[in-house]
């Protein structure tokens, strides 16, 4: 039998140059839109699709593969996934991938699939300064490759800021205990209620162990300077929640609450101004209604809990009386910034003064420095890094989470997982950067770019169920009580698992060779080798071309090759079978079987 793959073939320029275009061109093995946003690179569209076929066991391993915080993050992420859905891009109705997620771990979640194998121990120590979700997903990721792991946190709980910035009635205390409970069970150990700086220096930290990541976040909350901001009654939102999310209340504040901003600290801090008492509650921020940075979720939860909107006011001055706040003076706003580009309010002369006691500044935190000024930090107090490493001028010092740039729960995830791969390189004394691919520990582009499948229907979201909102608003419990198994197993299947592999699903034959093109053609441009089976399989039809968004050349790769399969096998087909095609051919032409020469003479 002649093998099918041939050694010394030498493939025409045509042939290599169509196999290049392929492999650059096809869309094959590029991710869907939902996976390339997300910056922990997730695979949504599986584990969404899972769910639609009643395979939740299967669903859940697939987020944990990225994911230790799955019914944590199902809850609380920003899911920038969702922001590049098909569904949303077409019909601005995105798959629901964040309240699937918590669907998923709700359902089949189980500490017996968590995997804690680790390395073999390297003797190495890292210190992580923050329990917060990237200190402890670096944790997770350098305790796995064998290294010593001690979290320091300043608080007495795990989260860092998810425990004490983000309600409770959004985030129940115990499923951060459960899903933090992973690092106990790999040998993470925790030192809580430790301060940097305070309890421990941070140069003996440094002096101690073998690496240290700064990731204690942005805690520290800003003040805006105006008339009256010093009285007694304005707080920083940092300030506030925390109090809420760790007693329940918060005594120095009124009944009548003023929440300056318009992301989403801002509605946390005026729906849980409900939750503690308060008699009205106002909100106020520079961008109007169509325009606030929050999450349209917190956005219309607020509203429908009784939070009195001024969107498109400005705060200018602040009334006291003995010291303490009286009101406050809003001004309607014209625009937010100059022509070149510029913060830089400007307001109509339109105003009018509200009531209040009490006013929460939701308008940004800074990240404290821990480290007595030997790390420059810049804007926001976020330390200086190397974007792609995030070392910092110290050899053994990196930074994560807010303290280097990131802004939601998934980001500092990224982050912690990103500082982890540098520590782990730095331990092991290899090259930050060398062979590294950055581009997929963040966002990145996908190149899918394909057709609606054929009778694509626009299918309505489905929205999880809600308590009432004059019954959430007077209590912590959540308020979202998710997905019933019916509504996200309907939710899941509107996914339209973008991908593109139409030629695959017209050619059967390449299928037994590949998962897609580029797959299938690599090696010829990487190696120069094809097999022969796969030229002569092809049946020359053409189908995949005209289906291929692209027109990628296929068949005239397969096709084609075959000249060179027969040339470098001395003008014989290497294919078994084809000896008796030959010897038909020659038979053909034989005196024997034919009543006819040639020149058409009997």
């Amino acid at each position: 039998m002649v093998s099918t793959v041939m050694n010394n073939v030498v493939f025409s320029e045509v042939i290599i140059k169509n196999a290049e275009k392929i492999v650059n061109d096809c869309m094959g093995l590029e991710d869907a839109y939902c996976q390339s946003r997300c910056p922990m690179g997730t695979e949504a569209k599986k584990y969404v699709n899972l769910i639609a076929e009643k395979k939740y066991d299967e669903a859940i391993k697939v987020i944990r593969e990225k994911l230790f915080l799955p019914n944590t993050l199902g809850r609380i992420c920003a899911h920038p996934c969702e922001k590049d859905c098909r569904r949303g891009v077409e019909f601005n109705q995105p798959i629901a991938i964040a309240a699937l997620k918590r669907f998923a771990a709700e359902k089949a979640d189980d500490e017996a699939i968590w995997d804690i194998t680790t390395e073999k121990a390297t003797g190495k120590k890292i210190a992580i300064i923050g329990a917060g979700p990237a200190g402890a997903q670096a944790a997770i990721d350098l305790r796995k490759k064998g290294h010593t792991v001690t979290i320091f946190d300043k608080l007495n709980v795990v989260g860092g800021m998810m425990r004490v910035g983000i309600p409770e009635y959004r985030l129940p205390r115990h499923i951060i205990d459960y899903e933090y409970s992973y690092l106990n069970k790999l040998g993470v150990e925790f030192k809580l209620g430790v301060e940097v700086g305070k309890d421990i220096s941070f140069k003996g930290l440094t002096e101690s162990f073998d690496a240290v990541l700064l990731a204690h976040g942005a805690h520290k909350g800003n003040i805006i300077p105006m008339p009256g901001h010093k009285a007694e009654g304005v707080y920083p939102a940092t300030e506030y929640l925390k109090e809420i999310s760790l007693t329940r209340q918060f005594p120095r504040g009124g009944k009548r609450v003023m929440v300056i901003g318009g992301g989403d600290v801002a509605m946390d801090c005026a729906r849980s101004s409900w939750r503690i008492g308060a008699d009205v509650v106002y909100q106020c921020s520079l961008e109007d209604l169509e325009n606030l940075p929050a999450s349209q979720e917190e956005i219309h939860e607020a509203l429908e809990e009784g939070v009195i909107f001024n969107a498109g006011w400005g705060p200018t001055e602040i009334f006291e009386k003995e010291g303490k706040v009286t009101g406050i003076k809003l001004e309607k706003v014209k625009s937010i910034f100059d022509e070149e580009g510029r913060f830089n309010p400007q307001y109509e002369g339109k105003s009018k003064i509200i009531e209040v006691d009490t006013i929460i500044m939701a308008t940004g935190q800074v990240v404290e420095d821990i480290t007595e000024g030997v790390l420059p930090q810049t804007r926001g107090g976020r330390y200086e890094v190397d974007k792609d490493t995030l070392a910092t001028n110290m050899e053994n010092v990196f930074v994560a989470g807010d303290a280097a740039g990131g802004f939601i729960v998934v980001e500092a995830m990224a982050l912690g997982r990103k500082a982890a791969i540098s520590i782990d390189r730095y331990l092991k004394k290899q090259d930050l950067k060398a062979d590294r691919s950055f581009k997929f520990e963040w966002f990145y582009e996908t190149k899918l770019d394909i057709p609606l499948p054929e009778g694509t229907e626009d299918r309505q979201r489905l929205y999880t169920n809600m308590r009432q909102a004059e019954e959430r608003k007077k209590d912590f419990d959540q308020s979202d009580l998710g997905f019933t198994e019916e509504q996200a197993i309907e939710e899941a299947s509107r996914c339209l698992a973008c991908e593109c592999k139409l030629c695959m699903k017209e050619c059967v034959m390449m299928n037994d060779f590949g998962s897609c093109p580029k797959d299938i053609v690599e090696g010829l441009t990487k190696e120069g080798r094809m097999e022969a089976l796969l030229a002569y399989s092809c049946n020359a039809c053409d189908n995949c071309t005209i289906v291929c968004p692209h027109e990628l050349p296929m068949k005239d790769i397969f096709i084609g090759s075959r000249k060179d399969f027969v040339k470098a096998n001395k003008g014989e087909s290497p294919m078994k079978g084809h000896r008796a095609i030959k010897v038909h051919q020659l038979l053909g032409f034989s005196k024997i079987f034919t009543t006819k020469v040639r020149g058409g003479k009997k």
